[in-house]
């Protein structure tokens, strides 16, 4: 078992309103999803895990790899109540997670929304990879690389580069194939580390993907354009299954 996990939550909605989950990505929390919680709080019920080691919730001495954060997110939603949300959505490395979950565990995803996923695999290694993360730095929104960067020392180091090391050997690309939910992939225009080409292939390989483009926003669309992600996971859940 993983604990208590800290989480965000707006469910000011009505009862029966669309159940929305926000999952973060690598070495930050869900405090960098607050803007998208807040422009879907009118018409859904919002809810925003840390991740165990992530934020404000304890997590073991050792990193968790893709298939243990999904699991840990599955006992959260088992714990909570909500078990099978109406999205799914995550960004980044949250994306990896998941396509995991939604793999292994089918019965429990209606829908998805994957924004900037990760990883390339035309990035090669750590340092490209890297090199993508720093260039991003500089065209998202000015409050947004201070709060990674705090973000980034409450995780730790040991743990970034663990969990990083499990996110670049997991093999995403090939796990989509087996993601059966709708799945609506979002790629911010000038989005470095998700690049469009990669994103086409990624959305190819889902059974059932559709992409779309924000004008202007870099990799965390949740944090630099989240009205906008916010109107297309509206416009997602009035469509019929």
């Amino acid at each position: 078992r993983m604990g208590r996990m800290h989480a965000r939550v707006a469910e000011q909605a009505p009862p029966g309103s669309p159940v929305v989950v926000l999952v973060h990505g690598l070495g930050v929390s869900s405090r960098y999803m607050v803007p998208t919680l807040r422009a879907l709080a009118r018409d859904c019920r919002v809810y925003a895990p840390d991740l165990p080691g992530s934020g404000r919730s304890p997590g073991p001495r050792d990193a968790l790899d893709i298939p243990q954060l999904a699991d840990a997110l599955e006992g959260w939603l088992d714990a909570t109540g909500l078990r099978v949300p109406d999205v799914l959505l995550g960004n980044s490395m949250g994306c990896q997670i998941l396509v995991d979950l939604a793999g292994r565990r089918p019965s429990l995803v209606r829908r998805l929304v994957l924004v900037g996923p990760t990883m390339d695999p035309r990035a090669g290694s750590g340092w490209q990879q890297f090199a993508r993360l720093m260039a991003d730095s500089v065209r998202e929104a000015p409050s947004q690389p201070f709060l990674v960067a705090y973000e980034y020392a409450v995780f730790g180091f040991r743990r970034f580069r663990q969990t990083f090391s499990y996110a670049m050997a997991d093999r995403v690309e090939e796990k989509l194939r087996d993601v059966h939910a709708p799945t609506l992939v979002v790629r911010g225009e000038r989005d470095p580390i998700a690049p469009q080409r990669w994103v086409d292939e990624f959305t190819a390989r889902l059974p059932r993907g559709r992409m779309a483009v924000v004008p202007g926003a870099a990799h965390t669309v949740n944090y630099m354009a989240a009205n906008a992600l916010a109107d297309l996971v509206r416009e997602f859940l009035s469509d019929r299954l």
